[in-house]
């Protein structure tokens, strides 16, 4: 710790040039190219890179992210106090809380009603009655992919996922080959119907939330999202068999006020949007009035709650799992993905509030200009994950109208389907299919995904053309 300090003395001449600019003009100080923005670059890498290696080192993402989170801006107010600035990095620092504490309110009470659906056993009741049909590979194939694409705009991608992934494992078991090409479907089509709904990625939701697109506007997306699902899964359809395949058979019994949960899901999602678009306030308020609403009804549910005589045999334990406890619901939240995006938008607030967000900013959207800069966005989030794209691209806050803004909300949205490590959706169905759906087996199939997402662009140039020049706010 002492090196460390006599180090910062060491480089402390340059910075005091910045922050005596920085006291006259009342500006940031731009540590772009000291030692100060060089390390807290290097720290993000470092952090990231593990965050990417996931699935091989079994490191949970938001572990390293929030320890760069923590050094970034450590070192951020070690600079401004050494230069006399006391109090701009804590109001940054607050800043970047209140836009994760939107997000993260969001976020809980969505996971919270999925997780409800889930021990209700909604999701295990649409995969029984799918199997139970008795499709052949080619239709449920074609089933699977179009559900994802309806169901994503609704639960979000990754859930969507893991609930397809499950019925084209339980069809095509003994049959690796489908079940590799259906999860390649499973992603390419979460992810495109999450594309065109403020609730079907994290990436929609944080644009709507930051209001550069009405909730409604979302919906112009559908025709390029269509578009970039229709074309790989096309292609991809002529390789599945049209055998039909033996399956086993099974009943669930779907508890009780399953449906009504569904309902009140579908209640709080309106009351958001109410919330957001007549009261003008913000979309969690109306999140979190539905999440207590459904934590009345779970309390009618608990004591009400009369034991099935299946209950211990079908459930286990009668009183704990039968039973239904929000709280309990509360508790299954992906504390991890939530966690995560806590530390990736500090780290990239703090990579913002060095000064490199406007650098790059400046290059990509005035000298290579707004199409091809939210173009590239697309490819970059299918490397390093739609998330920090999006939250960086916000923090940049370019100026662009409507066309822009759904174009960068499509790409980040669609891009990720290019590489099975491009979004959560394919990360996760990578440990769940394990073995079966692969990073190559994926990569076999890039091609003709990426035509469908440069004709999605197109088609989006094209069919939302009256929105150029058209400003929010």
């Amino acid at each position: 710790m002492r090196n460390l300090f006599l180090l910062s003395l060491v480089f402390l001449p340059p910075v005091a040039v910045f922050a005596q600019s920085a006291n006259e003009t009342g500006e940031r100080l731009n540590l772009t190219d000291s030692w100060v923005g060089i390390t807290c670059l290097v720290i993000f890498v470092l952090a990231y890179s593990l965050v990417v290696a996931e699935e091989f080192t079994s490191l949970r993402k938001s572990k390293p992210v929030i320890l760069a989170a923590g050094l970034i801006w450590g070192l951020i107010g070690l600079t401004y106090a050494q230069n006399g600035i006391d109090h701009s990095a804590e109001d940054a620092v607050r800043a970047f809380m209140v836009e994760f504490g939107e997000l993260f309110l969001f976020l809980l009470a969505a996971m919270t009603y999925v997780n409800s659906m889930s021990e209700r056993r909604v999701f295990e009741g649409l995969r029984s009655w799918l199997i139970s049909r008795e499709f052949s590979y080619r239709k449920m194939f074609i089933i699977t992919g179009t559900i994802s694409f309806f169901l994503s705009p609704m639960i979000d991608n990754l859930t969507t996922a893991l609930v397809m992934c499950a019925v084209v494992m339980a069809v095509g078991k003994g049959n690796d080959r489908f079940i590799g090409i259906g999860c390649v479907n499973i992603v390419v089509a979460a992810n495109a119907g999450g594309a065109f709904s403020p609730f079907g990625d994290i990436t929609t939701l944080m644009v709507w939330q930051a209001g550069h697109i009405e909730f409604t506007t979302f919906f112009l997306l559908l025709i390029p999202s269509i578009v970039n699902y229709a074309i790989p899964a096309a292609a991809m359809c002529l390789a599945v068999p049209n055998t039909v395949p033996e399956v086993a058979k099974e009943n669930v019994r779907i508890k009780r006020g399953a449906f009504v949960i569904v309902g009140l899901f579908a209640l709080t999602i309106v009351i958001a949007v109410s919330f957001h678009n007549f009261l003008h306030l913000p979309p969690f308020l109306g999140m979190m009035t539905g999440l207590a609403i459904l934590k009345f009804y779970g309390y009618y549910l608990k004591v009400t709650h009369q034991p099935h005589p299946n209950d211990e045999a079908e459930y286990g334990q009668v009183g704990d799992v039968a039973a239904f406890d929000s709280f309990r619901e509360v508790a299954r939240a992906e504390w991890d993905t939530l966690l995560f995006f806590f530390g990736v938008i500090m780290c990239v607030g703090g990579l913002g509030f060095l000064g490199y967000l406007s650098s790059i900013s400046e290059w990509m959207y005035i000298d290579l200009g707004p199409t091809i800069a939210n173009s590239l966005i697309g490819v970059l989030s299918a490397i390093v994950d739609n998330i920090p794209v999006m939250v960086a691209v916000l923090q940049m806050q370019p100026s662009m109208d409507e066309l822009q803004w759904l174009l960068v909300t499509l790409t980040a949205g669609v891009g990720g389907s290019l590489l099975s490590i491009g979004s959560a959706a394919g990360v996760a169905l990578m440990g769940q299919a394990h073995g079966k759906y692969t990073f190559f087996g994926h990569l076999k199939w890039t091609p003709v995904i990426a035509v469908g997402y440069i004709a999605s662009i197109l088609i989006h140039l094209w069919v939302n053309s009256h929105l150029e020049g058209v400003f929010i706010g």
